[in-house]
Parts: C-alpha cells; structure tokens; sequence
C-alpha cells in the first residue's frame, strides 16, 4: 500500500515550496536594493532592520494587532448577520429587491475614507465606529453573493416546495437558504479581508487611548514620525491578520463544504 502520510507531505511540500523560495528571493533582493543603492532607512528599510524594529517593538505591535482584530471580527460578524437578513427580503420580493439594491451598491461605491470622518462625527471615536466603518465595507459582498444564491434555486424544486404547499418560510430555510450556502462563503471570503481594512482605515481617523490602539493608529503615527522600519513592521503585521482571518474564513467554508455539499 502507499504511504499515505509521506504523499500528503510531499502535496504540502510542493504548495508551500514555491512561495517560500519566492519570498526569500525577494527579500535578497531587497536587501541587496537597499545596500546597492545605499537607500537611507527613512526611504526604504533594509528587511534586517525591519525584522530588527518589529522584535523591539514587538509587545506594541502584539497588542496593536490584537485591537485590530477585535474590531475587524466584530465588524465581520454583524457584516454576516446584517447581510443574510438583508438577502432574505431581497429574495422575497422583486419591488424590495429593485428599491433597496441601488443603495447597497452605494456602500461599495463610496470611498470609505470618505465615510469614515462621518462616522466618527456621528458616534464620536472609538472602538465603536471602527466596528461601524468595518461593517459598512465587509457588507455589501455578504449581500450581494448570498441574495445570489438564494435567487439561483432550481425552478422544478421551487416548484415541487410550492406543489407541497411549501410556506414561504419553509421554502426560504429549506430551499433557497441551503442553495445560497456556497455562495455566502464566497462572500465571506472577500468581506472578511475587506473587514481589516475597514478596521485600518477606522483606527486611522479615529485611534484609541494613548496605550489601547490599533494597527491602524500605529501605522498613521509611525508616518507621521517618519519611522519607516516600524512602519514596514505594522503593515507586514496587518498583511498577517489578514492573511489569518481569510484562513480562517476559507478552512471554515472548505469544512461546510465537504461536510454538507458535493464539491465533485
């Protein structure tokens, strides 16, 4: 019999090999950039003093980024709940649908550097409409794909539910909200990155206490300060929550997926 253990391995090896060899060649790249062109720090760090500036400043950046994931989860999660809700009347009505759909667009549409002062005029700084910004830019994806799905049922079983004299609640949590399920998780997928941006640019605007901010906040000082090498750190902190929450978001999608859904 194959070795099951030692193929799963060599599959592992050959998705994450290439990206890591890539990541090496451009950080010698990098560095060799800086040391060629004798790039002054303030310009463009070298990778050895960024790496040197984040393990100094790492309990800031920890705490910093432990903020920003807390207002882009919270965010994410009322994006969810807020866009299935929304998607259900927009699956129950056509004149709803063509009414309220424009302005849900609207909310994409919309630089939300632009959005973002408004809010905090409105609900004053804070952890709150930072929440407030991230939910307003993570929800029109959640919307837009999930009422998808629920529109896009098989006409003969929409028609075998109403032979049964299905109620339109029964159709809607047996039919269209299982139909829509795929589509949700792709929606999923792009909102829960939009939501650390969301949660970036709200730090940004509103910031926090003097020893409670978010990466957001750190990034904007750091600018301002001119201290590139912790500038680069923070960005490459906020690349990480990203990279994790979009993880996350898709190894819980791919799980439903298999469990519930034939993928073949």
């Amino acid at each position: 019999m194959p070795d099951t253990s030692k193929s799963n391995l060599t599959q592992v090896m050959r998705a994450v090999a290439p990206p890591l060899i890539l990541l090496v060649v451009l950080l010698s790249f990098w560095q060799f950039s800086v040391w060629w062109f004798d790039l002054k720090p303030f310009l463009v760090p070298s990778p050895v003093r960024v790496a040197s500036a984040a393990v100094s400043t790492f309990g800031k950046l920890a705490a910093a980024t432990k903020v920003s994931a807390a207002a882009a989860l919270a965010g994410f999660a009322a994006s969810l709940i807020a866009g299935v809700v929304i998607a259900f009347f927009f699956s129950q009505s056509r004149l709803i649908r063509i009414s309220c759909y424009p302005y849900a667009i609207f909310l994409q549409t919309v630089p939300i550097v632009a959005i973002a002062p408004l809010v905090i005029n409105w609900f004053g700084s804070g952890f709150r409409s930072i929440v407030i910004i991230t939910f307003v830019i993570s929800l029109f994806p959640i919307i837009t794909s999930t009422t998808t799905g629920m529109l896009a049922v098989d006409p003969e079983l929409l028609d075998l539910f109403r032979l049964n004299r299905a109620s339109r609640w029964q159709i809607w949590l047996k039919l269209r909200l299982p139909n829509a399920v795929p589509h949700l998780i792709t929606g999923a997928r792009t909102s829960s990155g939009l939501s650390v941006v969301g949660a970036l640019v709200g730090e940004y605007f509103a910031g926090f206490g003097v020893n409670d901010y978010g990466l957001g906040f750190l990034i904007g000082r750091n600018t301002s300060q001119m201290r590139t090498d912790e500038l680069f750190a923070a960005v490459i902190a906020s690349t990480l929550l990203g990279i994790t929450i979009f993880g996350a978001v898709s190894i819980v999608g791919a799980f439903i997926l298999n469990r519930w859904y034939d993928t073949k």
